[in-house]
């Protein structure tokens, strides 16, 4: 399988991630039907079932020992991220994303993730 990069462009992003979206179920549906992949295809919907550890990074900080012992209700800690810049999606540890906050239109509530870039055979985060 070769590495791809797909990266939204800014005035594009959804058109983007459908289509990686759709090549992605592409893949998939052509893997269901080789003739040796009877079994596979049977496999392929446990793998579909198999819950992932997603996290989304909004950054990082490093600080010395005493300072974290310092910490307490109401501190701040700085990260070494701005607002506006883009967080990481990482999937079992492997980066395979990155996206803008966002506030969910029907939990105003609630935050997600808009993914703005799909890194498609990445290495380890």
């Amino acid at each position: 399988m070769a590495k791809t990069k797909i990266e939204a462009e800014p005035d594009q992003p959804d058109e983007q991630l459908n289509r990686a979206i759709e090549e992605l179920r592409g893949v998939l549906q052509e893997e269901e039907k080789r003739p040796d992949a009877k079994a596979a295809g049977a496999n392929s919907n446990i793998i579909m079932n198999i819950p992932v550890d997603v996290q989304i990074i909004l950054g990082s900080t490093e600080m010395p020992v005493s300072d974290l012992m310092a910490l307490q209700k109401g501190s701040t800690v700085a990260l070494n991220r701005r607002i506006g810049e883009p967080v990481d999606v990482v999937v079992n540890g492997r980066k395979i994303a990155r996206g803008e906050i966002t506030v969910l239109e029907s939990d105003p509530s609630r935050f997600g993730i808009r993914l703005t870039e799909i890194i498609a055979g990445a290495k380890g985060a």
